[in-house]
């Protein structure tokens, strides 16, 4: 909300999208860390000192960037008058986004307010719910949740990269391990659920599994439909 420049003085050479591009232009080849408030002045070819004009500190880049990414959403398809796939299909847009600019997971959600974007894509899920009949509560506890459980999954999807492993590789290591522990006989109930019979569950899992988790979210956070049927992502 802040004016774009001061009504006295010299006219700007330089925005604030100009500014956030080139942060983000160096988060994405060097990660976060090379984001100072030299470099970026240096990117915009300022000197260091006349990009505080534009912003007051580096954590005000930060949530310029934040802002920016979020523009990369697609928000304009029309409406298909189903918020489970409508939201589940905004969900990969988020997924996709993290996995562009891993440097927004550093960025913690709380860090600063939410800029036009970011206030553009929370518009888009309450237009989205706008026909649930849920009230105001629920839709806001919504978009935190929907958020939150998509952060986490990019999250867990950077930290494997770091390790060096993918999704598959870390499935395998886990299942590997949990089998040894339960041969030691000190946990019976996870022992027994590694010796169940295969069940009509061992076909989902073969989806993947951000799509299994956030169709169990989603349906536990939308209301049932009008004729009964609850959402289910296989439908």
């Amino acid at each position: 909300m802040r004016p774009p420049r001061s009504a006295r003085g010299p006219v700007p050479e330089h925005s604030a999208a100009e500014i956030a591009r080139a942060a983000i232009s160096l988060a994405d080849s060097r990660g976060l860390g090379a984001v100072t408030m030299r470099a970026v002045a240096a990117a915009i070819g300022a000197a260091p000192a006349s990009l505080y004009r534009y912003v007051k500190t580096r954590g005000e880049v930060l949530e310029l960037m934040a802002d920016q990414a979020a523009g990369e959403y697609t928000l304009d398809q029309p409406g298909t008058g189903e918020p489970f796939t409508e939201l589940l299909a905004l969900a990969h847009q988020v997924l996709a986004i993290y996995r562009r600019h891993p440097w927004l997971l550093e960025i913690p959600p709380a860090a600063g307010l939410p800029g036009p974007n970011a206030l553009a894509y929370m518009e888009h899920i309450l237009a989205t719910l706008s026909g649930t009949g849920l009230g105001r509560y629920a839709k806001l506890e919504l978009i935190g949740l929907f958020g939150g459980t998509i952060r986490a999954f990019a999250q867990m999807e950077a930290d494997q990269q770091r390790a060096g492993q993918d999704a598959a590789q870390w499935q395998d290591l886990v299942a590997t391990y949990l089998i040894q522990v339960a041969a030691n006989g000190q946990h019976p109930h996870l022992a027994r659920v590694l010796a169940d019979p295969a069940g009509p569950d061992d076909a989902l899992a073969q989806e993947p599994i951000f799509d299994r988790a956030l169709a169990r979210i989603l349906t536990g956070l939308l209301p049932a439909p009008d004729s009964g049927t609850r959402h289910d992502h296989r439908q």
